[in-house]
């Protein structure tokens, strides 16, 4: 656990704003709008903001796992770091990720840890 987010995220596909709006078919601001109800969270590096593609499913579209995670582990006073840190540690108990098994059958063990461990 003690592995920097930089180095759990190097190999990691990241998405810039403007990426993630094309992506959404939207504009830029409404990302931004989105990153402030904490619907998806962005690494911040130097002085840019960068989304892991992970948020996303296979059409494109936020998944619901993902914003449903991220707000839970948000409500229970994760900051934004933490929150990846948790989504993108592996966890051989699930296996794997949590940000992977939340695009698969194990969506809901993995929301139900992240309630267990934001109280």
């Amino acid at each position: 656990m003690d592995e920097s987010l930089e180095t759990l995220l190097r190999d990691e596909p990241m998405l810039t704003l403007p990426q993630v709006a094309d992506k959404l078919g939207i504009a830029v601001t409404r990302v931004h709008d989105l990153l402030n109800a904490k619907k998806i969270i962005a690494w911040r590096t130097g002085d840019k903001k960068l989304v892991p593609a992970a948020f996303f499913n296979d059409k494109d579209a936020i998944s619901k796992f993902v914003s449903g995670a991220i707000t839970v582990l948000s409500d229970g006073g994760y900051s934004e770091n933490e929150i990846l840190r948790h989504l993108f540690t592996e966890d051989e108990s699930l296996p794997g990720r949590p940000i992977d098994g939340l695009h698969g059958h194990l969506a809901r063990e993995v929301i139900r840890r992240a309630q267990a461990s934001a109280f």
